[in-house]
């Protein structure tokens, strides 16, 4: 059974740190692509697993945002109804996420009667509190469609920045939040048509009577990365209004008020609730149905929200003004909040075929690990970034294949050929000791940009470490000193396997398959820690069976039939045939 299936009581009643990581939700009515990987799942799934090795008591969620327009309009184009719809695209989304080892303890669905049970409780305890009130708002409609339009599906120009292609909800150039009408010249999205504005009578999150508490709390978020506080304070600066949670639609968690029967909240008020509902389906599933309250009521216990740059305003206001309004409920420790990741020189656009396709990559050959070691270095985490296939290329083959499969595979092979696979304990030398001090202070290094969820400045130290190896295997020559000094040569590789050791432990956050390999041949599978591994010097050592090779090169040939596989998306119609 792995680290992720066992999630034992350890947190605060034994003393160890109690983590929950939540991975933004992703709509489902279409497939990810690779901006998706890299802006929320895989770095939350890096981080979770390093906390697991940490010995944390780590539980990681997310899920599928199935409710709202987006399902709706999706529905109506392919003509399927939303339940078969989210059906369909869930699986695809899961079996993505599964390949790519996004290591969810659990990933759930806002259609499931947990989340719409969550949510309606958590709305009604807010509505009894004073935080929510009754008004009337315009709301687009398409008249073609018969349907209210939720925001995003209305664009138009900013009237801000005057950006042609705004969102009726946010304009994604200047991050400005927006009203449908306050666009110039909107149209809907669906089909082009001018939509008209009709009154309906709606629910209102009371946003303005929790600016005291939200900018104090935001203020005091020291260890936010910079970009999420400024533009939370910025937000808060101009003045919080009251923001609608209801919708005049069909598919989504029916709100619980007499008189409003017949809508369903808002996406974004429902979709963060998520969190909780997905946490508790996990506690039920693991039999233990109370346990989802150690994470969200125990206040020891730190929340890590990773979410992509258009979800930042949504996690350090709204999210938090609805927990703030209920009470009781643990507030976000971090918000780590990311940029996009752009390809070859512009924004990814499945339209145009421009990026790099989830579905294709899964069928490209090409093994998880190295497309999760390459797109761990394009996490936006500070700036925008970009994926480049000559970039990918260099990286794959100069850092991951020559420095880390190299040294490992061929210490590995060495002590199976030569040592007849037997690594006994030795004595150091000195150039030994100073080896293990290089050795652990890049571990410390990885271990405290991990901590601090800098996922590819950890990656850089684990990369030097392989590079020690290296550097310490080619400088003493075992080749050479096993024909004139059999000892020497055993201490060499005793060192050389005890680096391995440690890269097994300090890679396995970022490229587990990997790292599953190394410590089966070392027999370490069983035991993998974060302090206990990172120790250099390793017991007698019998190696089990023959060594892999842990990657191989991609030569320009290959990189051509992955150009050509990768770049093509599939339709959403495809999926229903």
């Amino acid at each position: 059974m792995s680290n992720r299936e066992r999630a034992t009581p350890s947190g605060g009643a034994h003393g160890k740190r109690r983590v929950l990581v939540c991975c933004a939700l992703p709509y489902t009515n279409a497939v990810p692509h690779v901006g998706n990987i890299v802006g929320s799942h895989l770095p939350a799934d890096i981080f979770a697993r390093y906390c697991r090795l940490k010995g944390y008591e780590t539980v990681f969620v997310g899920g599928a945002d199935e409710n709202g327009t987006p399902t709706e309009v999706a529905a109506i184009e392919l003509k399927v109804t939303p339940k078969r719809l989210t059906d369909v695209f869930y699986a695809v989304h899961k079996s993505i996420y599964d390949w790519f080892e996004i290591s969810y303890d659990n990933f759930s669905r806002t259609s499931l009667p947990v989340h719409h049970k969550t949510t309606q409780e958590l709305f009604l305890k807010i509505y009894e509190k004073g935080y929510v009130t009754k008004g009337v708002m315009r709301l687009p409609y398409c008249e073609n469609d018969k349907l209210f339009l939720a925001d995003r599906y209305v664009v138009g120009k900013c009237p801000v920045c005057g950006y042609d292609f705004a969102r009726g909800d946010q304009c994604e150039n200047c991050a400005t939040l927006l009203e449908p009408e306050q666009l110039i010249d909107p149209k809907c999205k669906i089909d082009g048509s001018v939509p008209v504005f009709r009154d309906s009578d709606n629910l209102f999150l009371e946003l303005e009577k929790l600016q005291p508490e939200l900018e104090a709390w935001i203020s005091g978020q020291r260890h936010w990365r910079k970009q999420v506080s400024s533009l939370a304070l910025a937000w808060i600066k101009e003045g919080l209004r009251r923001r609608s949670i209801t919708r005049d639609l069909k598919w989504g968690v029916p709100v619980p008020l007499e008189g409003f029967e017949d809508k369903i909240f808002y996406v974004w008020f429902d979709a963060p609730i998520g969190y909780i509902s997905s946490t508790k389906e996990w506690a039920e599933r693991t039999g233990q149905p109370e346990r989802w309250k150690d994470f969200w009521m125990d206040p020891e216990t730190r929340v890590y929200n990773f979410l992509g740059k258009d979800n930042i305003p949504f996690h350090t206001i709204f999210w938090p003004g609805m927990l703030m309004a209920n009470g009781g409920l643990n507030l976000p420790y971090d918000v780590v909040g990311l940029q996009y990741c752009n390809y070859e020189g512009d924004k990814i656009s499945k339209s145009r075929n421009w990026g790099i396709f989830c579905e294709k990559v899964v069928e490209s050959g090409l093994d998880p690990d190295i497309w999760r070691y390459y797109l761990t270095y394009l996490i936006p985490e500070t700036k925008d970034s970009e994926f480049k296939w000559d970039d990918f290329q260099s990286r794959v083959n100069n850092e991951l294949v020559a420095a880390i499969g190299n040294f490992v595979h061929r210490t590995l092979t060495f002590a199976s050929n030569f040592l007849e696979g037997a690594v006994r304990k030795m004595e150091l030398a000195p150039d030994d000791r100073r080896l293990e001090e290089d050795v652990k202070r890049h571990a410390a290094e990885a271990d405290q940009a991990l901590q601090e969820a800098r996922l590819k400045d950890a990656l850089r130290s684990v990369l030097q470490i392989a590079t020690l190896g290296n550097e310490y295997f080619q400088k003493n020559q075992p080749w050479a000193l096993i024909k004139t000094d059999r000892d020497a040569c055993a201490r060499v590789i005793y060192c050389c396997v005890g680096i391995c050791g440690v890269l097994a432990v300090a890679m396995a956050p970022f490229l587990p398959g990997a790292s599953r390999k190394v410590a089966r041949t070392l027999g370490m599978a069983d035991a993998l820690s974060w302090e206990g591994g990172l120790s250099f010097s390793l017991p007698d050592v019998r190696l089990s069976g023959k060594p892999e090779i842990l990657f191989k090169k991609i030569d320009d040939a290959e990189v051509a039939r992955l150009r050509a596989t990768v770049t093509r998306s599939s339709e959403p119609a495809e999926f229903f045939r």
